[in-house]
């Protein structure tokens, strides 16, 4: 089972964020762009896990304590950089409690010998990609230039606002992957507070 947790977005958010791309995506019709429907935060990818371990995990992290997190959703930008762009996003201004949460949540799946993260947490949403691959291009690696269109069309765009939550509970997904595109369905859900 392919799994991560993560945070649910409100619908309201969820349309104004889609209505925001519905104008973008003539920029970089070549770009995977995420369906609204799998717009999430997610807090920690952990990737491939037999059956009996997801049930540990799912112990685990109804042991983690956490407080209801307000969540704004703001800007956009680009992985890893405007001049080699490989991941369109959105910015996420969250309090205190969301990288407190993450925190929790990687050092319960550490205790399952999960690997904690590598990298601070940034939260983001993704909402198109340059093709496959990581975010992160090798050395010497050559720019994707499918999203460039868009890097110039919003070089002088103003900071869209999307809205502010707050978020009670987060959720164990599991991700299916499809020609389609990924599916995302809720195993469990883990409330805050």
């Amino acid at each position: 089972m392919r799994i991560f947790i993560a945070l649910d977005i409100p619908e309201e958010i969820r349309q104004r964020i889609m209505r925001f791309c519905e104008g973008l995506r003539a920029f970089a019709p070549d770009a995977n762009w995420v369906r609204p429907e799998s717009f999430h935060l997610t807090l920690k990818f952990v990737g491939e896990k037999p059956e009996a371990e997801v049930e540990k995990l799912k112990s685990a992290l109804h042991a983690v304590r956490g407080q209801p997190t307000t969540v704004e959703f703001q800007g956009f930008g680009f992985f890893p950089s405007p001049t080699s762009p490989r991941v369109f996003w959105v910015g996420i201004h969250g309090d205190e409690h969301l990288t407190s949460l993450a925190r929790a949540i990687d050092e319960a799946a550490a205790s399952l010998r999960i690997p904690r993260e590598e990298h601070a947490f940034h939260p983001h949403l993704t909402l198109a990609r340059a093709g496959s691959g990581s975010p992160r291009p090798k050395p010497g690696e050559r720019a994707n230039p499918r999203l460039k269109r868009l890097v110039d069309k919003l070089a002088s765009f103003p900071s869209p606002e999307f809205g502010t939550m707050t978020a009670r509970e987060f959720y164990l997904y599991l991700s299916q992957l499809s020609p389609g595109g990924a599916r995302y369905t809720k195993l469990e859900k883990f409330t805050l507070g």
